[in-house]
């Protein structure tokens, strides 16, 4: 079974930093295009960065500047780096493949950036 387990979200005011990561087990994680997606409360769940097999990323606008993936092969982990967050980065943070497949969600990490 695919597993994607993410970590490391918590409470932190705005202009803090947190850094996220996504544990992957029951796929060849080195051949995947992973990505990082977030959902605001009474939002759709939206693309936040990708990053490819080869290390070729991929950010949405609100992020640039700001985000940075990166993937370890070796220890089959995901991971997003977040700098500067603003409380419009508030929300549930999950990974998984770039086009996404409904069957490898899992939990989520919470962000919460107060102002």
């Amino acid at each position: 079974q695919v597993q994607l387990v993410e970590s490391g979200g918590g409470l932190v005011q705005a202009g803090g930093s947190l850094t996220l990561s996504c544990a992957a087990s029951g796929i060849m994680f080195s051949l995947n295009y992973m990505a990082w997606y977030r959902q605001a409360p009474g939002k759709q769940r939206e693309l936040v960065a990708g990053i490819t097999s080869g290390g070729i990323t991929n950010y949405a606008d609100s992020v640039k500047g700001r985000f940075t993936i990166s993937r370890d092969n070796a220890k089959k982990t995901v991971y997003l780096q977040m700098t500067s967050l603003k409380p419009e980065d508030t929300g549930v943070y999950y990974c998984n493949i770039l086009p996404f497949r409904n069957n490898y969600w899992g939990q989520g990490t919470q962000v919460t950036v107060s102002s």
